[in-house]
Formats: structure tokens, sequence, C-alpha cells
């Protein structure tokens, strides 16, 4: 075999982005340059989307420009509200924004029309209306109405006040905030290598995040935050962790929220992620799911020397912050559409159709048999 086969496109740079970097030498994920401990620090969810899409963080104006645009575009129609209301109610939320996603692709006056501003106007349409019907979907589940959203809030504030009704003290929004920011964006992962492929075949944004929706919900992508709180749960509390771990040593089986393909010293988005996890459970007055994940992630770096990833500490973040397990992934995608979004416009403004070779491995070329000689 003459073909060298990267199984899983290992090693394979595909393509130039200027939208973020992992830096190995400070072990920092950078947004256009910017280190994003940082901007968690320094900066609200919105100005970071305004940096994605733009390349420089937005001044005074812009922010408040960006902010009024979003808010008035956070709206759902009637009919996608008697869509969301017909959904399974027992559908996973991951397909519902998935369809829902789908259906603004058809209402939106400006679906078929891919050129870049097009493109950045249905971006701002897509990051303003998923809340909505995430929310929908999740309280149409229950038997409960939708809340019409606030347009005086803040993004990560009407995210709580459309699931919720209500908006939590400063220390969870600002929590919640930090978790939207580190999530945005991660260079070619799989959810936005779909995205990049949908949009290189010619295809509208819409399709492109529709395609990105569905990658992220595996297990192992986005939906490891969520399979990452079911772990937690099956753990009795911090004194059994280890015994626990150990178990699953023997089995071999999958620990989830560990290891990642890009980060081998650490991913530099924990460190951050666990800092507001602590507050939130400083805040709800319940330790045992930090302390559990405390304990394991030391025996999994003792034992395997491996460390967590951004999952492992969003996930009982969440849920002290009293979203359902199932509702965990779709904030994921809240945050993840500015970055596909960022790398939609970027792959369009230089595009080549993405397609790979494959190394054949079936039967050579052979003949039809008769129909005779096929008995």
């Amino acid at each position: 075999m003459s073909e060298e086969i990267r199984r899983g496109l290992v090693g394979v740079i595909a393509d130039e982005s200027a939208v973020s970097k992992v830096v190995p030498e400070t072990n920092s994920l950078t947004y256009r340059g910017y280190p994003v401990q940082e901007l968690c620090e320094a900066c609200a969810f919105e100005e970071v989307a305004f940096l994605l899409w733009n390349g420089e963080l937005p001044t005074k104006a812009e922010l408040a420009a960006f902010r009024a645009e979003e808010a008035s575009q956070r709206a759902i129609s009637p009919a996608l509200h008697r869509v969301i209301a017909d959904f399974p109610k027992d559908a996973h939320p991951m397909d519902a924004i998935r369809t829902a996603v789908s259906f603004l692709g058809m209402e939106d006056p400006e679906t078929a029309d891919v050129s870049e501003p097009a493109t950045r106007r249905k971006a701002m349409r897509i990051l303003a209306k998923v809340p909505t019907a995430i929310a929908a979907a999740a309280r149409a589940a229950k038997g409960l109405p939708p809340i019409d959203p606030d347009p005086s809030l803040t993004f990560a504030e009407n995210f709580f006040h459309v699931v919720f009704g209500k908006v939590p003290a400063k220390e969870v929004v600002k929590s919640f905030d930090v978790s939207l920011i580190l999530y945005a964006e991660h260079g070619f992962n799989a959810s936005t290598f779909t995205a990049r492929t949908v949009t290189s075949t010619g295809a509208d944004l819409h399709g492109a995040i529709t395609a990105g929706i569905a990658a992220l919900k595996g297990p192992l992508h986005g939906g490891a935050n969520e399979a990452v709180m079911h772990m937690l749960k099956e753990i009795p509390g911090p004194e059994a962790a280890a015994a626990w771990l150990e178990s699953r040593f023997d089995h071999k089986a999958l620990v989830m929220g560990f290891g990642h393909r890009v980060y081998k010293s650490g991913d530099s988005r924990v460190p951050t992620m666990t800092k507001y996890a602590n507050i939130m459970a400083e805040v709800v007055g319940d330790r045992r799911w930090m302390e559990t994940s405390r304990v394991l992630a030391e025996v999994m770096l003792e034992r395997k020397n491996i460390h967590p990833n951004l999952d492992f500490p969003a996930g009982p973040a969440y849920f002290l912050m009293g979203f359902d397990i199932p509702l965990f992934t779709p904030i994921f995608v809240a945050s993840r559409v500015t970055g596909w979004s960022a790398h939609v416009i970027e792959q369009a403004a230089n595009n080549r159709l993405i397609r790979p070779l494959s190394h054949y491995i079936g039967k050579a070329q052979r003949s039809v048999p008769s129909a005779a000689e096929r008995g």
C-alpha cells in the first residue's frame, strides 16, 4: 500500500484559518490572537462573538449595536412554536434544536443567498433565535408554555429567562457567560469541520449549522458534557470516587471528560471553567460534584497521565445552575453558533470543495454472474 492512511485525519492540516489557535508554548487557546482565559475575565460573550465574526474586539458603540441587533432578533415565529409543540415529548433536545434550525432555514428570507453579507445577517438571526428555540422545546417537553425573550437582558441573562422564567444571581450569570466563551470556538473540531465541509459544497449557513449540530450531539464530541454528569451521578460521593475509577480501569471502560486530540498537557480551558464551577458549588452550597471531580482528576492523572477536558467541569457547572442534563449540549450549540459561523464565512471566502480520497480494500473488479450462475 503506497498511500498513507490517517484515520480520523490525525495530524492532517486541511486548510488555513485565522479564527483560533491552540498555542502549545503557553498552553493557551486563542481567539483571533487573544487567550481565551483572558477573554473570560475581561469580556462578555457578546464581545467574544463580535471578535470571532469581525477579527477585533468591539468598541463601546459597536458592542451596543451588536447587542441591540441580537436582542431584536430573538423571537421565533408562531409556526416554529407550533412545530416545537408537536415534537415527541421524549425527543432529545439536540434533535429538537437541529430540527428547529433547519426549520429556521426554510423561513429565512435569505436562506439561498450565500454571499458574505447575507451569511453574516443569517448568523446573527440564528445566534439570537437558538436559545429561544432550545427553551421552547425544553418547556414543551414538560408541558409548559414558552416564555418570550426579553430584549432588555444580556444573551446569558436571557437564556436563563427563557428556560426558567427568572434570572439568577450575577455570580451564576457570570459563570454561565464564561462557559459560553469557552465553548464558542475550537479550531477544526468535528462539528466545525462538518460545517466547513457542507459550506464547501456551496450550501447555505442553515444547512452547515444543522450538520454541525448533528455532529456535536455525539458523546465523543459535544455530548460528552452530558455523559460526564451521568457518570458523576453513578458515584455515591468523593470518598467512593477512587474505587469507582479503579473499577473502570479494570474493565477497560471509557471515562468521560478526559483526554483531548489537541491538548497533550491539559486542556487550557479547564482551569477557568473549574474556577467558575467551584464558584457555582459555593453559590448553591453543594460541593459533592466538584469534590468527586477533583478526586477523579487526581487519580486519572496519577494512574493514566490523562488530563480532563472542558466537558469535565462544564457538566457539573451546568447541573449546579439548575439545567437538566439533556440541555447541556444544546447550551454548547447556543455558544458554538459563533465559531461555526466564523468558519463558514472563512471557508466561503476562499472556497474549495472538501473531497478527500479513500484507500479501497474491497473486492477486485469482477463480472456480474448470470441469473443461472447465481442459482
